[in-house]
């Protein structure tokens, strides 16, 4: 079979362990192989990016093993070709019994260009997408946790979102205190309506109308805390990921006057996932 890559490695990678196979020309021209194995701690690892450079290797392949590939290719990659492979390519293969043997087929696929390289985002676009997923899921976090509110307030039987959008507006906001507090009495609490909520007072009165007691209003200051919590960490985000995403919407310049800015998130999020 055609050798594609005179000088390449296949890596076998798990959580603590490397397994390294080399395949390179020998003294004789005929081809060799080199097994090594290192752990995962990052002088294990630049040792064996100085091993890989130390024989010549040109390209590695490694599979797409959960999260545990990621510091193995980002240490290789300044000075190596790494290649990271779709573990469905390499499925299914008779013998592969042993980390060894992962290996030794990894490094062949590579060597005879039987694999095909999935694509790796340069690291300003990971360090920018993992923000993003990041703070995608604080804000599943704070739905989730607003859904809380409402089934804590339905079980008291406090209908406020039946009559308010937002029970966790300005309006909202006011009469849960209002409720942590101790106040009970339905017409206080719908007088502190703000804005067109006003309109509503016959509805909120009715609607603030429960048992709401001392395990609700335990209940209500925690995820109410937690909500918080969500909106800064979200808005701290937010404003790591404006930082980097700038010098992409505006080049390298300061930014333009009166230009919008894009939301580059699911454009981000969409990407071929690694």
């Amino acid at each position: 079979m055609e050798i594609v890559v005179e000088r390449c490695a296949g890596l076998d990678v798990h959580k603590d362990l490397v397994v390294a196979c080399v395949r390179a020309p020998g003294p004789g021209g005929e081809r060799e192989t080199k097994i090594a194995s290192f752990s995962t701690f990052t002088d294990e690892l630049l040792a064996l990016r100085d091993w890989l450079v130390s024989l010549g290797v040109t390209r590695v392949g490694m599979e797409a093993t959960g999260v545990y590939w990621k510091p193995v290719f980002y240490v290789l990659e300044d000075e190596l070709d790494c290649w990271l492979l779709n573990a469905r390519h390499m499925r299914n293969v008779p013998g592969r019994k042993t980390d060894v043997g992962d290996a030794q087929w990894i490094c062949q696929l590579t060597e005879h260009g039987l694999v095909r390289a999935s694509f790796v985002p340069p690291a300003e676009i990971r360090d920018i997408r993992e923000l993003t997923r990041y703070r995608r899921s604080q804000v599943e976090e704070r739905s989730r946790e607003a859904q809380r509110l409402d089934k804590v307030l339905q079980d008291a039987g406090v209908k406020l979102s039946s009559v308010a959008s937002d029970i966790l507006g300005t309006s909202g906001r006011a009469m849960l205190s209002a409720l942590v507090s101790g106040t009970d009495d339905p017409v206080v609490l719908a007088d502190l309506a703000k804005g067109l909520l006003r309109k509503k007072l016959p509805q909120l009165r009715r609607a603030l109308v429960g048992h709401f007691g001392p395990g609700h209003a335990v209940l209500v200051s925690e995820i109410i805390a937690h909500l918080d919590y969500f909106d800064e960490a979200i808005g701290r985000l937010s404003e790591a990921i404006d930082e980097r995403i700038a010098p992409y919407l505006w080049g390298s310049g300061s930014s333009r006057p009166g230009r919008e800015k894009v939301d580059l998130e699911p454009v981000v999020l969409g990407a071929a996932r690694t």
